[in-house]
């Protein structure tokens, strides 16, 4: 499976509440055309534990979405690029509401694998 932690702050002003609501219907529609696995909650991060070392980042909210497989999420990375409908419009309006948005991808279909 293919994971993509998305890691973002608010633009001043934005909602929270209207950004999830968003959120969970730009999910909702990738699921509904197999373009997405799932996708956990927008979590708020919390930096005052040692446990969060991350001085580089210093972004508030962080979400994961869950891909099948690399075709998957090039599908919907195709899907999104095309400006295809649905999804891209609410995709369009969250993006231009993130600030200091860092997306990282990571693939964990082979791990644990022996490669012999």
């Amino acid at each position: 499976m293919i994971h993509m932690l998305s890691s973002f702050d608010l633009k001043l002003n934005e909602e929270f509440d209207n950004f999830m609501d968003d959120y969970e219907e730009f999910i909702a529609g990738l699921r509904a055309s197999d373009m997405i696995v799932d996708a956990d909650p927008i979590g708020r991060r919390v930096k005052d534990t040692p446990m969060d070392t991350d001085e580089g980042r210093k972004q508030y909210y962080y979400s994961v979405m869950h891909f099948r497989d690399r075709a998957q999420l090039d599908a919907a990375y195709a899907h999104i690029e095309a400006n295809a409908q649905p999804n891209t419009s609410i995709h369009l309006s969250m993006y231009q509401r993130l600030k200091n948005a860092v997306f990282l991808c990571w693939d964990d279909n082979e791990l644990g694998k022996d490669k012999t």
